[in-house]
């Protein structure tokens, strides 16, 4: 069992102008696509993916972002609830607006929402985390990710902002 314990609960939730403000990550790492033995194949980017309880479709990790943290410490506490990985978060992606049908409180009676999303580079998947229980994760390519991806938004965070913050580091580092 887990020592780390997932938060819940809306009492410390961060909303402006009406909107319930979300924080997640898109969480990625390297892999080595040099199976046909060609030594210049280079390296592959997957991201992470879990599944959602309440449906079908895989999601990001993401949640609320509450008082008494900062939208990145939010983004990293999410990754480590609901995905159960730990990294560095290496840049921001961009805010994406939704609307949530099952979050519609009385500070957001129409469930908007407002998700600031950043790249997590992954150096730890935990054996064990908070949700591991309800949540299952899964490794794919970016074609992949936006095929499975269950919500427009996220999908939108990946192909427009994950991806083009990826080409331009790696262009910055000289990598192909």
């Amino acid at each position: 069992m887990s020592d780390l314990v997932a938060r819940t609960g809306r009492h410390q939730q961060r909303y402006k102008a009406g909107c319930r403000l979300v924080a997640g990550c898109i969480p990625y790492k390297y892999t080595d696509s040099n199976v046909s033995g060609d030594e210049n194949s280079g390296k592959i980017v997957e991201v992470l993916m879990i599944n959602s309880p309440s449906g079908p479709g895989l999601l990001f990790p993401k949640g609320g972002w509450e008082n008494d943290e900062t939208v990145e410490e939010a983004a990293v506490r999410e990754a480590i609830e609901e995905a159960g990985v730990r990294g560095d978060l290496m840049g921001f992606l961009g805010d994406y607006d939704f609307r949530s049908k099952t979050h519609q409180d009385e500070f957001s009676p129409e469930g908007l929402c407002r998700a600031s999303m950043f790249a997590l580079h992954v150096k730890e998947e935990l054996e064990s985390w908070p949700e591991q229980s309800t949540r299952s994760r899964t490794w794919l390519t970016i074609s992949e990710a936006a095929g499975n991806c269950r919500h427009a938004w996220m999908r939108d965070a990946l192909l427009h902002g994950f991806s083009k913050w990826l080409d331009k580091n790696m262009m910055s580092r000289g990598e192909d």
